[in-house]
């Protein structure tokens, strides 16, 4: 029989890969790529919005002991985001190299996401500590959230400056975090629920802040009706993936 933890590590290695689902579109043109930014940052803020109100919120709250201590972990994410882009803006305005031209939000959103498979490889590794069908449902779940926002991740990333190579490598870097999560919950299994009642709401802030301070005031920047329409719709598609995705659990 196969070891259980042979087969999360197995399960957590596939939902890292996820992470380059965006090598489907390295191959399309500068002025293709800039057309499907467009909608796809705006999908991506959908995302972010829907993860954390519809997933990670109400899971925090539910594990919580404490509403207080939960609601500030969320304003300790914001916050510390908050401090994340003054201190990158700050290096941005004073180091002149090749990194210079990338804005701080493509670095502030691979921290949440790093955050953010850590936590789903730490679900994952428990899922298995308590059987294999808990182990493969649960990463069938996180397959099918990780699609549409590792997809979010790559073009935020190219929003912000990375080149579409280097974009894939560091959501791939990113993605790495999940298998790191996963070997922690093997090792330390039921003490998991004590990082995850911080980490989750972290998470949770980290995203919020991301969507609502940096990628909708450059939504804002266009003012065309037609193309400002295009934009709420792929936003709403963003959140109304993550509420099909609550179907699942």
């Amino acid at each position: 029989m196969i070891p259980n933890w042979f087969l999360a590590i197995a399960s957590v290695t596939l939902v890292s890969l996820l992470s380059l689902i965006g090598f489907a579109f390295i191959s399309l043109n500068e002025e293709k790529l800039r057309r499907i930014i467009f909608v796809m940052v705006s999908l991506a803020v959908g995302a972010l919005f829907g993860d954390a109100f519809i997933h990670l919120l109400p899971e925090s709250f539910e594990r919580s002991q404490s509403t207080v201590k939960t609601s500030l972990y969320v304003l300790a994410g914001m916050l510390g985001f908050f401090v994340l882009e003054k201190f990158l803006l700050w290096k941005h305005q004073h180091v002149l190299d090749s990194a210079s031209h990338v804005h701080p939000v493509g670095y502030m959103n691979l921290g949440a996401d790093a955050i953010h498979n850590l936590i789903d490889g730490m679900i994952i590794g428990v899922a298995y500590l308590v059987s294999v069908p808990v182990g493969v449902a649960t990463t069938i779940a996180v397959v099918c959230h990780e699609i549409p926002h590792e997809l979010g991740n790559f073009f935020v990333l190219l929003h912000a400056g990375f080149q579409a190579q280097r974009a894939l490598l560091f959501n791939f870097v990113s993605a790495i975090f999940a298998i790191v999560g996963c070997v922690v919950s093997l090792l330390i299994g039921s003490h998991v629920e004590t990082f995850s009642q911080a980490l989750i709401p972290l998470a949770a802030g980290g995203f919020i802040y991301i969507a609502g301070t940096d990628l909708v005031p450059e939504l804002h920047k266009e003012s065309n009706p037609v193309k400002s329409l295009v934009q709420l719709l792929a936003m709403g598609t963003g959140v109304g993936i993550m509420l099909l995705l609550t179907k699942m659990k």
